[in-house]
Formats: C-alpha cells, sequence, structure tokens
C-alpha cells in the first residue's frame, strides 16, 4: 500500500466532502472542486477524517490510493486557502500588465501578447514586472502558469523572460576567441 495514503486526510470547520458513486466533491469557503474517483480506490468518511484504501492488491490500486489521497488533499487545501505561483518578467521593456480577466504582456515581440484566463482562475500585477496567478485548483494554476511562462522561456545567455518567482536560472557563459 502506499504510504501516503495511510495518513487521513483531516478536514477543517468549514469543509464539506460528498462521495457520490464514482466522484468526489469538496465544497469551502473559497469554491466548489469535483474529482471522478478511480475504481481501484476505496474512500471512506469517518466524522471529519477521510481515508483511502486500496481496493485490491494490484500495483495499479496501490499506486492510485497514494495519488487520489494527494489530490484530494490539493482539493481540500484548495477551497480553504487557494494556490498560487508567482512569474517574474526579467528584461529592458518586459512589462504585465492586467485587466479584467486578460493578462497584456509585452515581452520584446512586435505585437503584444494578450491572454484570457480560464474561469476560476485570477490573474494580478502588483508591479510590471510581476504576475501572480490565482485559482482554487492546484492542476489548473501550474498550467496557466506555465503556458504563460511558455510565451518567452528564460535564454541561458542573458537570462531575459519570464520566470517562476523561485526559478534560478544558470547562465552559460558566451563564447571566448
Amino acid at each position: 500500500m502506499s504510504r501516503i495514503a495511510k495518513y487521513p486526510i483531516l478536514l477543517p470547520k468549514g469543509v464539506e466532502v460528498t462521495l457520490s458513486q464514482g466522484e468526489i466533491t469538496v465544497k469551502g469557503p473559497l469554491g466548489t472542486l469535483t474529482r471522478a474517483l478511480t475504481r481501484h480506490v476505496i474512500v471512506e468518511k469517518n466524522g471529519d477524517a477521510l481515508h483511502f484504501k486500496a481496493a485490491n492488491d494490484s500495483a495499479m490500486a496501490k499506486a492510485m490510493s497514494g495519488t487520489t489521497r494527494a489530490n484530494v488533499a490539493n482539493m481540500v487545501q484548495g477551497v480553504t486557502k487557494g494556490f498560487e505561483k508567482r512569474l517574474t518578467l526579467v528584461g529592458v521593456g518586459y512589462r504585465a500588465q492586467a485587466s479584467g480577466d486578460n493578462l497584456n504582456l509585452t515581452v520584446g515581440f512586435s505585437h503584444p501578447i494578450s491572454r484570457k484566463m480560464p474561469k476560476g482562475i485570477k490573474v494580478e500585477t502588483p508591479s510590471q514586472t510581476e504576475i501572480v496567478v490565482k485559482g482554487i485548483d492546484k492542476q489548473q494554476v501550474g498550467q496557466v502558469a506555465a503556458e504563460i511562462r511558455s510565451y518567452r522561456k528564460p535564454e541561458p545567455y542573458k537570462g531575459k523572460g519570464i520566470r517562476y518567482a523561485d526559478e534560478h536560472v544558470v547562465l552559460k557563459e558566451t563564447k571566448k576567441k
């Protein structure tokens, strides 16, 4: 059995979990998340704790019990605290501006880039060179941040581009004559 699946998820106050046929719904102060459950995992609710077990002794069931537990733990954290990813723009003239659910980027191209945020994702720009992506779904927040970063990845010689705030870019040495 997965070692992660052995630990129960303790539900904080204000969080409701509904188990129905083949899916789990987590409702909290920030919103509601729903995820389909696999047939390899048994989820039990005992009071204010969720317990996860493999349905049989197959390797797939053992692996999915830990994965399902981690995903549900992220859902509980998302509806209580939420998730955020911070991006930094490095380069002369590189700017970002959030207006409503649009993000406008000027990152060295001949045209500005405008990106509409999907439902459930909020974007903020505390300064012209910082972007904060927020939401309750960890996977969706990470995916949107990765797509924004892909417009101009950090290049290895000067480090210009869009990078995560905690990312360290190793710079290459230039060619010597």
